[in-house]
């Protein structure tokens, strides 16, 4: 298996913002700085798309090149980018680490494949229905080591047995899009639908499909998020809100996001504090930005800018609670990182 050894600079280490994260927070941006974003430009290129970022248990950073058609591997520490081809026509979609192995979805080819970082051998795993060819992001449970996953274009929910290589299929219907997907504690996963006001779930026991509508017909929830308690948190694509689902009693509420309608609320992810953090786009004149919001005093509090003003794209965050960094990939072709601030100790 051939992969390209490369040393990078540091694209920007920027301190980007205003405000520290605590419950006494709000989002002022003349305060003084407190958190700082760091990224690291790939060296093949915006155009490759560079993604889904996740770390491993050694410090690594792995995410694939969508449009690249590529997974790669970052050392923060050194700057150092290792890439690593795969089968042509793959395309890659999303990347998740699961005991040591890297696994990745083959977004046009119907695939899930694990890739060995110790030796760069590839071994694939063909989605048997020929309807769901485009496996969008995926999620492993880490209790029984099964994986879920979307297919948005197929309209399809899949469950993957890597010990069997055994799939299993849900249809969600025409135009629903399945995307965003999170397990909770019972290893139930919840998707976004998001050609749809709808979230939908999967009984891992009954193998019952199940959909929750949101309250407002013009919603579409793209990326999910969960924190303790079981309790689902998604980003309103469309009108650009904040929403919360409480799967016990049903309850939902949303909260609108600091850019408002112009914040088109993309990659999600929770901290070990209850945190949830989303992705604003950014357009003309305008960075793109995350945003924090504390879940238990229901508010947002931080919002710090990435990149360089001008249409930019987050597509995806992932949580590393061995280091407490947030991990994203660019539109403007870099790999980021923000320090998630220790939880303030008990008076």
């Amino acid at each position: 298996m051939r992969t390209t050894l490369v040393l990078a600079s540091l694209a920007s280490s920027a301190v980007l913002l205003p405000v520290a994260i605590d419950a006494q927070s709000t989002v002022r941006p003349d305060a003084p700085a407190q958190n700082t974003v760091k990224e690291w430009e790939v060296p093949w290129g915006a155009r490759t798309r560079p993604r889904d970022p996740f770390a491993d248990a050694t410090g690594h950073v792995w995410f694939v090149g969508q449009e690249g058609n590529y997974v790669a591997s970052l050392d923060p520490r050194s700057g150092q980018f290792r890439r690593y081809e795969i089968d042509p026509g793959t395309y890659p979609h999303d990347l998740v680490v699961e005991k040591g192995q890297v696994w990745f979805t083959g977004n046009r080819n119907g695939r899930i494949v694990r890739l060995d970082p110790a030796t760069g051998k590839l071994t694939t795993f063909v989605i048997p229905d020929s309807t769901v060819g485009d496996p969008h992001t995926m999620t492993f449970d880490p209790k029984s080591g099964v994986a879920w996953f979307t297919a948005q274009n197929a309209g399809a929910i899949g469950r993957f047995d890597p010990a069997t290589g055994r799939f299993r299929i849900w249809k969600t219907g025409a135009n629903t899009r399945p995307y965003g997907i999170v397990l909770d504690s019972q290893g139930r996963p919840w998707i976004d639908l998001f050609g749809t006001n709808r979230l939908a779930t999967v009984d891992p026991r009954s193998l019952e499909l199940k959909t929750y509508e949101l309250p407002d017909a013009r919603a579409h929830p793209r990326r999910i998020a969960i924190t303790s308690g079981d309790q689902l948190w998604w980003g309103d694509y469309t009108r650009g809100y904040l929403g919360h689902l409480d799967p016990r009693t049903g309850k939902m509420e949303e909260w609108p996001l600091p850019a408002g309608a112009a914040s088109m609320p993309y990659g999600m992810t929770s901290d070990d504090r209850d945190v949830v953090w989303l992705a604003q786009g950014g357009y003309e004149n305008v960075p793109a930005s995350l945003v924090a919001f504390d879940t238990h005093a229901r508010k947002f509090v931080a919002r710090i800018p990435v990149g360089r003003p001008g249409p930019n794209t987050i597509r995806h965050m992932t949580f590393d609670r061995a280091t407490r960094q947030i991990w994203f990939g660019t539109d403007q072709g870099t790999i980021g990182r923000v320090i998630v601030p220790p939880a303030a100790p008990v008076q």
